[in-house]
């Protein structure tokens, strides 16, 4: 079985038309990927924590996460974000099972750093990949929210884009960011210049020079990661464009396709 991770963040959400959720119910109908959604659930956490009165902060792009913010994150991603993206995908005529990294240690974490500078902030350590399999088997589509646990039963809050890459590692899969931006670009002269094909040195530089910053850096490294782990293809594409998804499956030039060597990049304008 072929598979392809697709990973949506929280921002993007609002903005998915439905031939989006129409295009991953059509790939499963297919047969020849099985799809998997990874989600995060940013704008809405941060929501919830205001409401709440539960501070936090972010260090290099995380979310520092105590026990009580976890608690509201994983309210956020299990709960309302998880069974709406299950919604959508049942409205669009698809099967599908909302899930979250600790059913079923579908997940196993551990903290990200040892100091626990982050608090509960985790790295995925194993991925119960006979699970995905079973629910592939029962021709559904699995939507993953990434909250991991330990073997002694502590959750851990997991960048959602680390957690796509370690089930697409798990399953040497296809990766696809999917995001509301036309790909990794950058402003010039009042244009957004598109990088459609980076390397893992450009992408160093890129951060160097402060043109990919905040969450994108997460991503961008996440995806160097797991092309070092056998992923067969790794892009950011915009989930915005109708049926842009499909389009990127057929093989055609949209987003940024990111690869550990390569050929000098080229940019191409979009006004």
């Amino acid at each position: 079985m072929n598979y392809v991770v697709i990973k949506c963040g929280g921002s993007v959400f609002e903005q998915l038309p439905p031939s989006f959720y129409q295009d991953i119910v059509t790939l499963k109908k297919q047969g020849d990927y099985q799809p998997i959604i990874v989600h995060g659930g940013g704008p809405l956490i941060s929501q919830l924590l205001d409401q709440t009165g539960v501070k936090t902060e972010f260090v290099h792009g995380l979310r520092v996460t105590t026990n009580e913010v976890l608690d509201v994150v994983e309210m956020a991603l299990s709960g309302s974000i998880n069974k709406g993206v299950v919604r959508e995908l049942t409205e669009a005529g698809g099967q599908s099972i909302g899930v979250s990294g600790v059913d079923g240690s579908l997940l196993k974490a551990e903290p990200i750093d040892e100091q626990m500078t982050l608090g509960y902030v985790g790295k995925v350590t194993e991925v119960n990949t006979d699970l995905l399999e079973r629910f592939s088997e029962q021709e559904l589509i699995p939507v993953v929210s990434p909250i991991g646990i330990d073997e002694n039963g502590q959750r851990y809050n997991i960048n959602a884009d680390m957690a796509a890459s370690a089930v697409a590692q798990a399953l040497k899969a296809k990766l696809c960011f999917i995001s509301d931006i036309p790909g990794i670009y950058q402003e010039i002269e009042g244009e957004q210049q598109v990088f459609h094909q980076l390397d893992e040195q450009k992408i160093k530089t890129l951060i160097a020079d402060e043109v990919i910053v905040g969450g994108m850096i997460p991503k961008v490294e996440s995806a160097i990661a797991a092309l070092k782990q056998e992923v067969v293809e790794v892009s950011i594409v915009d989930g915005t464009a109708d049926h842009g998804l499909i389009e990127f499956m057929q093989g055609k030039p949209i987003g940024t396709r990111i690869a550990l060597t390569e050929e000098v990049p080229y940019v191409e304008s979009n006004k």
